[in-house]
């Protein structure tokens, strides 16, 4: 009798655990080390931006950190970047045929042009009164002279005005037309372009009529073709001339502006 009851199969006995237990270790252990590999990847360290140098490819394995337009948080990555990197792409701004936009791609920044735009809405206002100052008492010594405060307001309506309206506009146009391009690329190119008129608004001072105008016109050519250029690498080679030749057109306007405005 105790034979007969030691051949039955384990397997059979009530409260008896199937032998299987093993091969589901193996599976949850290996499910716990694929979550905690994705732990590496999502959310990222450096808040969704790509260092420079990196391969485009890359970028496929960074999530984003949209968190919100209220979050702080999801703007962080376009502020994520190096003084080197930031002084790279000043230095690049300055030669019209550079290929900038092809530069930033993959890691625009907004740090760049907010600095830009915020110093030259200063340099415009202060250099503008200087430049004013040195005229009247040129032209008659005897004037008296009162700084204008109101240049403030006029430069941050400006400048901030167009780097924030002008791409975003150019930005609706050419998704019209089917280019698929990122807003904040377009900021970071105009952002950009402006650096070039902080040298010049210490030029501008001289009290020299003719010197002022070569010295702007030089400079607003010198930045509107940058961003034909730049524009040209964004529509890939495209037929859209008109575009091409409208924001030349602005960027120049606004060289003109700052020499009637604040350098008259």
């Amino acid at each position: 009798m105790e034979e007969g009851y030691t051949s039955l199969p384990a397997s059979h006995l009530l409260g008896s655990v199937p032998a299987v237990i093993a091969e589901d270790k193996t599976t949850s252990v290996a499910s716990e080390a694929a979550s905690s590999a994705n732990l590496h990847l999502f959310p990222p360290s450096n808040g969704g931006y790509q260092a420079p140098g990196t391969p485009s490819g890359a970028d496929e394995q960074t999530t984003s950190s949209w968190q919100g337009v209220f979050s702080i948080s999801s703007y962080s990555s376009y502020f994520n970047v190096d003084t080197d990197v930031v002084v790279e792409r000043i230095i690049s701004s300055v030669y019209p045929m550079n290929d900038f936009y092809r530069k930033i791609d993959g890691n625009p920044d907004l740090y760049g042009p907010i600095w830009i735009s915020a110093t030259l809405m200063f340099m415009l206002a202060a250099l503008g009164n200087v430049g004013t100052y040195v005229m009247e008492k040129r032209n008659d010594s005897s004037t008296t002279w009162t700084f204008d405060v109101n240049y403030v307001e006029w430069s941050a309506c400006a400048i901030f005005g167009y780097v924030l309206a002008v791409p975003a506009a150019f930005y609706f146009l050419l998704q019209y037309f089917g280019f698929r391009t990122s807003l904040v690329r377009l900021w970071c190119m105009w952002g950009y372009s402006l650096f070039i008129f902080m040298p010049i608004c210490m030029l501008l001072v001289v009290p020299v009529e003719l010197f002022r105008w070569i010295i702007i016109i030089l400079a607003g050519t010198a930045s509107s073709w940058f961003i034909a250029v730049n524009l040209k690498a964004c529509t890939q080679s495209s037929d859209l001339m008109i575009l091409i030749v409208g924001a030349m057109v602005l960027q120049f306007a606004l060289a003109l502006f700052i020499k009637m405005f604040f350098f008259p």
